[in-house]
Parts: C-alpha cells; sequence; structure tokens
C-alpha cells in the first residue's frame, strides 16, 4: 500500500463545515476556507472529522462537502472522516469516500459500543474489504470515543495492508513514543493534536492534522517544516508563539472555539448544530485579543 501521499505531506488541516445562522450548509463559505488553507501551505485536507462536525451531518450533505473540497483542493489529497461506532456504517461511508475520489478515509475507533480487541481489528478488517485498495487511517482519540486503541492491538491493526496511518490523538507522549518506536517501515504517524505536534514529530511522527491550520495554515507550515527538518530551536519559537491560540480553542469543545474565531474573522457564521452550542462571551472575548494581535503582527 502506498503511503507517500501521508510521508511527503506532513501538514493537514482538519476543516470546519461552515454553517449558515439557520444551520444549514454554507457551501461557498466552506469552499473559501478550503481555498485559503491551501494557499497557506496545508498539503492534505480532511473533510468530515470531529471538527468538521460530521456527526451531524446526513448522507446528502457529506456527498455535497466532499464534492464542495474536492473541488476547491487545488490539487490536494482529501481525506474523508468515514468512521462510526456501526460496522456496517463505517463501511458504507468508506466505500462513498472512494467512489468519489478521496485519497483516504479517517476510520475512527468505534465509539460507545466498547468493543475488545478482537471486535476492534474486526472492524477495521470488514472496512478494508468493503473498499479495496483505498488507503485507511486509525484515528484514536480517546477523549471522544472513551476507548484508548493501545499500541499492541494497534499492531495488530498494522497487518491489515490498507491501514497506512494512524492520527494519534491520545495526547500520551509516552504512548506516542510507543508507536513510533515499533512501527513498521511502510506506516506514518500523525499527530493529533496541534499543541503536541513539535514533541510528536520530534518522536518521529511524520506530521500533524491540525484544527488551528483553519485559522493559522502558514504558522503551522513553519511548524511542521522546521521540525521535520530537526530545527527545533526555530520549531519552538513557532510552537511558542502558537500555543496561546491553540489553548484558546480548546477551552471548549472542539470546533465550537475555531467557528467563534472564524466569525471574528468574517469567514462564517459561528453556528455550530446541537447538542454543541456556540461559544460563551468570555471565549468570544479573550480569541478576538488573540486574532487582533496575530493580525497586528502580521502586520
Amino acid at each position: 500500500m502506498n503511503t507517500s501521499l501521508l510521508r511527503s505531506d506532513g501538514l493537514w488541516v482538519a476543516l470546519a463545515t461552515p454553517f449558515h445562522h439557520d444551520s444549514r450548509l454554507d457551501l461557498q463559505a466552506y469552499r473559501s476556507l478550503t481555498a485559503r488553507c491551501t494557499a497557506g501551505g496545508v498539503d492534505g485536507l480532511l473533510a468530515l472529522g470531529s471538527t468538521g462536525e460530521a456527526a451531524t451531518l446526513d448522507d446528502e450533505e457529506r456527498d455535497r462537502t466532499v464534492a464542495a473540497c474536492l473541488e476547491a483542493a487545488d490539487g490536494r489529497p482529501v481525506m474523508v472522516g468515514t468512521g462510526s461506532n456501526d460496522t456496517r456504517q463505517a463501511v458504507y461511508q468508506t466505500q462513498r469516500a472512494q467512489a468519489v475520489g478521496a485519497a483516504a478515509a479517517l476510520v475512527v475507533t468505534p465509539y460507545y459500543n466498547k468493543p475488545n480487541a478482537d471486535g476492534l481489528v474486526a472492524h477495521f478488517e470488514t472496512v478494508a474489504d468493503a473498499a479495496p485498495g483505498f488507503p485507511i487511517v486509525v484515528y484514536n482519540v480517546p477523549g471522544r470515543t472513551g476507548q484508548n486503541l493501545t499500541p499492541e492491538v494497534l499492531g495488530r491493526l498494522w497487518q491489515i495492508p490498507q491501514v497506512v496511518a494512524i492520527k494519534e490523538s491520545s495526547g500520551d507522549l509516552m504512548q506516542i513514543d510507543r508507536i513510533v518506536r515499533d512501527l513498521p517501515p511502510d506506516k506514518v504517524v500523525l499527530a493529533g493534536d496541534d499543541a503536541l505536534a513539535l514533541p510528536a514529530i520530534a518522536l518521529g511522527a511524520e506530521g500533524l492534522v491540525s484544527v488551528a491550520a483553519n485559522l493559522e495554515p502558514a504558522a503551522l507550515r513553519r511548524l511542521v517544516d522546521t521540525a521535520r527538518a530537526g530545527q527545533l530551536a526555530e520549531a519552538r519559537a513557532v510552537h511558542v508563539a502558537l500555543m496561546p491560540l491553540i489553548d484558546a480553542l480548546f477551552v471548549e469543545s472542539n470546533p465550537v472555539p475555531l467557528k467563534a474565531a472564524l466569525a471574528l474573522r468574517g469567514e462564517t457564521t459561528d453556528t455550530v448544530r446541537p447538542p454543541l452550542a456556540r461559544a460563551s462571551s468570555d471565549t468570544r472575548l479573550h480569541l478576538a485579543s488573540l486574532l487582533d494581535a496575530l493580525s497586528q503582527e502580521a502586520a
């Protein structure tokens, strides 16, 4: 299985999905956001991830969102979130993503059901068998799923040829280190947390799937490039400069603060779908101050 698209493309952006005030998709804003991120230097685009509120989009909305992303991608690879707690649904969404020309599927570990190790492995085997030749990126995010994908179980998933990478969002650097040390030569680790991009890449991750790149793609591009090049002093300076914004983007559930920041910049509304609610006034004020400081630095 070819992993070159993941090895060469160090920065992916986990795109937000803009909505109108009445919660309808705003595909014009989505295309504009996608185009701005590609112009800012991202290598790949993730549609319908956690940041994209995929859990609240129906099939027709998913199709329209992926089509808009592919249209505005300017040749960048598009990964599509296709995971579910229902294996049949994950199969269905993965087949749809493959059919429309996505580069890979991001498949989250099943949530709510709490499968054992054999169930987890069977889930990914079934998804892979249903979409022959389609690269699969495993998504480990125990803060959302309630279950951590251990390095031992991941070792079994690496035996599935189509499983080419992991987006590792456990927040556990010791686990990331273990995964990297045990990594087969044809597999890839992508950091899943902006705040841990620098240490994760220093440990051997190939890149980052970023939330903050929705706002500051060029800065995240510098962070990933300098970290991968081993220019750690420069990478740390970029990391330190970005951390106030990164922290602010997670003071409430993602993508609530991100949507507020995009609205403050006039790019879309701050609308999120229930059960999420708009950012608090304190969060909006804090973000406004940070974004103003960033614009003054860029001027």
